[in-house]
């Protein structure tokens, strides 16, 4: 039995909060795609290279999801950040979920540096 994508997405969550990049990348697909203003990324490596900038610029995160709609296989997510380093204020991302795993992600944001 694979996981829901509720419990992908809390999995996904618990790992973003740790910083923990082995744990998050485990719960994409091999062939996962994500898309983002700065191109597309594709796998396990792809997955790397998107969050670990973004680790970096929001270390120890508070994160608030504004908004959290699942349908089916996907996911509508509208969420805000803060760390001592950035903020985000627009987030927004989408899901799609296949065999327990994430298999695309749309993610958009503005990082907002902290003065």
């Amino acid at each position: 039995m694979t996981d829901s994508p509720e419990a992908v997405f809390e999995r996904h969550v618990a790992a973003l909060m740790a910083g923990d990049l082995d744990s998050l990348a485990a719960d994409y697909s091999e062939d996962a795609l994500i898309i983002t203003s700065d191109g597309e990324f594709r796998g396990q490596a792809g997955v790397r290279e998107v969050f670990t900038p973004l680790m970096q610029a929001l270390p120890e995160p508070t994160l608030e999801a504004k908004v959290a709609a699942f349908a089916d296989d996907a996911l509508f997510l509208r969420w805000s950040a803060d760390s001592a380093a950035n903020s985000v204020s627009d987030g927004v991302d989408t899901f799609v979920f296949a065999d327990g795993k994430i298999r695309l992600q749309t993610i958009s944001c503005t990082m907002t540096p902290k003065t």
